[in-house]
């Protein structure tokens, strides 16, 4: 009788997840290496992925950076009828914005844009909407409108409008972000969109959950819970550590051929859909490079030869007393280099990205204030 009671509550919780496919689209380094401009970008607009984690104290505005790499994106709509939009799902973040049809940058001919005016349940904000970057910026307005994720609306949701762009954000995948942060994240001073599924009674749980596939297709963000069907084994749950805006985990040590090469006294790291690789600090990154064979290519990122990668050592992380293996499978990168493949590893504040959360089903408890990790499918 107790197992057919945890069957019925399982398929009960399951029945209300909401999924949201996910694409993997091309990034904007590869459609910029198509065109012979990635050079000329990279230069323009450097990665610095420490940017938008400064503390407010250090910020004087919205915080983006400009991450050549970042691939995966799923659909929602806005207003009355729908308008639809490709966003990144960005756990390094909190609000929602998207282009306006008013915008004029020739950075917004490539994406969907906006039509307050052909929406009837749109209500104009009173707050304009700005994000600064390394190099440009995104400025608009804000508004409330319906907007509608998977078969579920939210009624009444600020977001933010964007009238002027960045010149990269012609070359990335998607149109907008939506933000999976924490509430105290967000500079348009709105209630996250999750937060409102889960305040308003819409989902089962307080958490989803992210499947990052490393094919065009298959990827899935699940609202309300998790889903076996995209991870083996057990869940392995991991309590936020000192977690305030951003999902802040703490990393005992990271270890290759049980040898400690990073985080020797521990570290504590963000984990972000929002970033394309794994970071850490200069120091632990070198030595992480240095273990693997790495050589420094044109552009000093760690490259090294796509030839025998399978013979290269896991790199394990170890969380919560959990160990987490990272395969070369996982950390290798096959891009346009001197030698044709670096590591998913680059110096900055301590984040664990895409690269990552493919090697690992990742899980964002709000609820019970924690994170979990399984092995992906």
């Amino acid at each position: 009788m107790k197992s057919v009671l945890v069957l019925l509550a399982f398929l009960a919780v399951s029945q209300g997840l909401l999924r949201i496919p996910l694409m993997r689209g091309k990034s904007a380094r590869q459609l910029l290496e198509e065109r012979g401009q990635f050079e000329e970008y990279r230069k323009k607009f450097p990665y610095d992925p420490a940017a938008r984690f400064l503390p407010r104290n250090e910020q004087s505005a919205v915080p983006m950076t400009y991450d050549p790499d970042l691939t995966y994106y799923g659909l929602i709509a806005f207003g009355s009828p729908p308008q639809f939009f490709k966003v990144l799902f960005d756990t390094g973040s909190s609000d929602l914005w998207v282009p306006s049809i008013s915008c004029t940058s020739s950075s917004c001919d490539n994406h969907a844009k906006f039509n307050s005016s052909a929406s009837s349940t749109f209500e104009a904000g009173t707050k304009p909407f700005y994000i600064s970057y390394n190099s440009g910026f995104a400025a608009g307005s804000t508004g409330y409108d319906t907007v509608k994720i998977s078969d579920l609306y939210v009624a009444h949701q600020l977001f933010g409008l964007t009238e002027t762009e960045a010149i990269f954000l012609g070359y990335v995948p998607w149109d907008g972000i939506l933000g999976l942060a924490f509430p105290g994240m967000s500079f348009e001073g709105s209630t996250p969109l999750f937060y409102n599924l889960w305040n308003q009674g819409k989902l089962p749980l307080n958490m989803f959950s992210m499947y990052l596939s490393s094919s065009v297709e298959g990827s899935m963000l699940i609202l309300g819970g998790t889903d076996p069907t995209y991870y083996t084994g057990s869940i392995k749950w991991i309590p936020l550590f000192r977690a305030t805006n951003f999902w802040n985990i703490h990393i005992q040590s990271i270890t290759i051929n049980g040898n400690t090469v990073a985080c020797s006294a521990s570290c504590e790291a963000i984990v972000d859909s929002g970033t394309s690789v794994i970071i850490g600090s200069y120091k632990d990154v070198n030595n992480i490079n240095g273990w693997l064979g790495t050589f420094p290519d044109q552009n000093g990122a760690a490259a090294l030869s796509c030839t025998n990668t399978n013979l290269l050592p896991d790199v394990v992380f170890n969380i919560n007393g959990y160990s987490f293996a990272l395969p070369p499978s996982a950390y290798v990168m096959k891009v346009c280099s001197a030698s044709g493949c670096t590591t998913g590893f680059a110096p900055g504040p301590w984040i664990l990205g895409e690269v990552f959360m493919r090697q690992f089903y990742t899980v964002f408890d709000i609820g019970n204030n924690r994170m979990g990790f399984a092995q992906a499918v």
